[in-house]
């Protein structure tokens, strides 16, 4: 009887799956390996504490669900189902097991433009889909592509559309969000902007790609989004010497400032570095590994730190509501 009693006193989530191993935690979610009972399958289920949760981070977490509902792609971290229960919120999602695109390409002994087309090509195919949906992103960046496995063929998935919209035929938003360094100037210049931003984000990206170090780079973000609102960047040498001229046309279709003007998604599919196989794309790029391994960690050391602050900001929230 008890056995029949604890069932029933589960949420309904783990009915049907076995929760497991913790694969990350936050200040309002915990996501755990799980195991659906029904076929073994494996799945990353996300428990979100209704608890914890502002009505604006409601809304939020309502239109993501929305979203990842709608998209089936093979480039997009899958929704398989949800339930909304007393106390959680359960989003059972597609386990992506193989770290982040920069932290397994750091890796790599021998690595060529070949290489970053292929890895450019994932993402833009699955930001291709996403407007086709009228769906931008909003916060493309290195922390959200993904490997769904460890294997050497595994694919590119585009994950965390917590900061995505769904836009109606020919409307555009106002939000300022993203993510600094990979956010687009009409965000930051506080204009109404479109689906276009995602595009600025891929340029920095696809630049990232190819040489290990970012266009716009400075620890004082007010510098940093001056540079950023000017558009201005360069190749420097010796880092991309070995880098076609192809691959930097295509570059500099995609950070423009008019986003008018500003390569699409199937701009980029139909640009000839990603649509033709060139002897190019086999050149190995001896100082990438370098430059990305000291890019990579000053990223996580500053990712780090902000952690920190809101942790320290949370905690500090938590204590002045406690009676004294």
């Amino acid at each position: 009887m008890q056995g029949i009693k604890n069932f029933f006193n589960k949420d309904e989530c783990e009915k049907y799956y076995k929760l497991g191993k913790t694969l990350g935690q936050g200040s309002f979610a915990t996501v755990k390996l799980s195991t659906c009972k029904a076929d073994n399958t494996r799945w990353a289920v996300k428990i979100i504490k209704k608890s914890s949760l502002a009505p604006e981070d409601e809304e939020a977490l309502k239109t993501e669900v929305d979203i990842l509902e709608r998209l089936d792609h093979v480039n997009i971290v899958k929704l398989k189902e949800v339930f909304d229960c007393p106390g959680n919120f359960y989003m059972v999602m597609e386990v992506c097991s193989g770290g982040e695109l920069f932290d397994r390409i750091v890796e790599k002994e021998h690595y060529t433009e070949a290489e970053a087309r292929d890895c450019l090509l994932s993402v833009v195919d699955g930001i291709r889909y996403c407007h086709a949906e009228n769906i931008a992103h909003r916060d493309l960046k290195p922390e959200n592509l993904l490997y769904d496995s460890d294997s050497p063929d595994a694919t590119i998935k585009l994950a965390d559309f917590g900061l995505a919209k769904l836009l109606d035929e020919d409307s555009m938003m106002h939000t300022a969000c993203g993510t600094p360094g990979y956010v687009a100037p009409e965000i930051l210049e506080g204009r109404a902007y479109g689906i276009e931003v995602d595009m600025w984000s891929i340029g920095v990206i696809a630049y990232i790609l190819l040489c290990g170090f970012p266009p716009f780079y400075d620890d004082n973000n007010a510098a940093l989004f001056r540079q950023i609102k000017s558009g201005r960047y360069d190749y420097p040498s010796p880092f991309w010497d070995e880098v076609s001229d192809q691959a930097k046309d295509l570059i500099d279709h995609l950070l423009v400032l008019d986003p008018k003007k500003r390569f699409t998604a199937q701009d980029v599919l139909n640009h000839p570095w990603v649509a033709k196989t060139e002897s190019y794309h086999n050149t190995h790029l001896p100082r990438f590994r370098d430059a990305m391994k000291e890019y990579n960690a000053r990223r996580k050391f500053r990712a780090g730190i902000m952690t920190l602050q809101v942790l320290r900001m949370l905690q500090s929230s938590d204590e002045s509501k406690t009676p004294t």
